[in-house]
């Protein structure tokens, strides 16, 4: 459970290094398959999301 709780802690500061990511890859999908705003955003904050739990994670284990 500790654990958990430090990986947590430290997904927020990871997300200075994954905005850019989500950022990209919503605007490739867009380009490339005409999707909507609303999934637009959606693909945006849950890549950027799951990029810093994996950072923080790997950071944390390794």
């Amino acid at each position: 459970m500790n654990d958990f709780i430090i990986i947590l802690v430290m997904t927020f500061p990871m997300f200075l290094f994954t905005i850019l990511p989500g950022i990209k890859l919503a605007n490739y999908f867009e380009e490339k398959y005409n999707i909507e705003e609303s999934k637009k955003r959606f693909i945006m904050v849950s890549v950027t999301f799951l990029t810093a739990l994996i950072f923080s994670t790997l950071l944390h284990y390794l």
